[in-house]
């Protein structure tokens, strides 16, 4: 087990240099000038010449990506010419905002879709599970920024129950009920889509779960179905879940930088906007960089979750390894 965690985490070690190899040539690759752009269209040769060369964008793209590798593993994204700072000292702050906002995505869209999905599969066939399974593909089809303005109508201009943007009240931050209640609509906007489509996956793996005959084979020594359904199906039934969940996780990140703009939550989807409309290709690119990383290494985090979840993987992996 010892050798297969050690592999799988080199693994991502060639996916994360592939990431910042794509990261770069998506940059590089969009038509334009970027000092030229930056600058604006007023600006004179000379001056979007000696913006180019403080850029290194006069150098060849080999010696430019060397070049941001090296201040990438140091711990430098770069410089915001727009505005004028340390793109690390900009979106780091704004990148653990996402990320309050993105694990709180998934906590409401996890627990109450395994919620749902367990008791739609439970009551197959019941009102209960047609109509939370109906709303449930409603809400999967819905786009997440149509969803943050009809929640910010409905509870905050017309019920006046949450806030309409920011993260804390400017006047008198309230530390973690005032982050919370903050917190809270830009969260279930976000997690919306994906709420629906862990419901539908739960419920679906469930009911092929109670089929499976181990479960008759319990019911036949009398156990109660509680414990059953809770320690036995449930459990089996994780792995898939936890798959979906993690892939929900791109999605989510995706999503929240929808809802950061219609919430104005300071986060990198914030300043991602900011960033596109002043044409800051640095900081696109070092937003972009963070999102996907943040990305691979959950997903590294999902499959060792499976294995300590899955008594088969684990034996697979010890029969190989022998």
């Amino acid at each position: 087990m010892t050798r297969f965690l050690f592999k799988r985490i080199l693994s991502t070690i060639p996916v994360l240099l592939g990431v910042t190899i794509f990261v770069f040539l998506l940059i590089q690759l969009i038509p334009g000038d970027p000092a030229k752009s930056i600058l604006g269209g007023d600006a004179t040769t000379e001056a979007v010449e000696a913006l180019r060369v403080e850029m290194g964008l006069n150098e060849s793209m080999i010696v430019q990506y060397t070049s941001w590798m090296g201040d990438l593993l140091q711990g430098d994204l770069g410089y915001s010419h727009t505005l004028h700072t340390p793109i690390t000292e900009e979106l780091l702050p704004r990148f653990l905002n996402s990320m309050i906002l993105t694990v709180t995505s998934l906590f409401i869209c996890v627990v109450l879709g395994v919620i749902l999905g367990l008791i739609s599969a439970l009551r197959k066939g019941s009102i209960f599970d047609k109509a939370s399974m109906g709303v449930a593909l409603i809400g999967a089809s819905m786009p997440v920024f149509w969803i943050a303005l009809m929640l910010m109508w409905l509870f905050s201009l017309e019920m006046g129950l949450f806030p309409v943007s920011g993260m804390y009240n400017m006047r008198s931050p309230g530390g973690l009920p005032d982050l919370l209640h903050h917190l809270l609509l830009p969260a279930f906007a976000t997690a919306t889509v994906s709420l629906a489509v862990i419901a539908r996956l739960t419920r679906s793996t469930i009911i092929d779960t109670l089929q499976k005959d181990y479960v008759k084979y319990f019911q036949s020594f009398g156990l109660s179905n509680s414990k059953i359904n809770i320690v036995h199906v449930l459990r089996n039934s994780l792995p898939p879940i936890i798959n979906i969940s993690g892939m929900q996780v791109g999605y989510l990140m995706g999503g929240a930088l929808f809802s950061e703009v219609v919430f104005n939550w300071p986060g990198i989807g914030q300043a991602l906007y900011v960033a596109v409309t002043s044409n800051d290709y640095p900081t696109i690119q070092a937003g972009i960089l963070l999102i996907a990383i943040t990305f691979v290494i959950v997903n590294l985090i999902v499959d060792l979750l499976n294995v300590w979840l899955s008594p088969k993987l684990q034996d697979s992996i010890k029969s190989n390894a022998g």
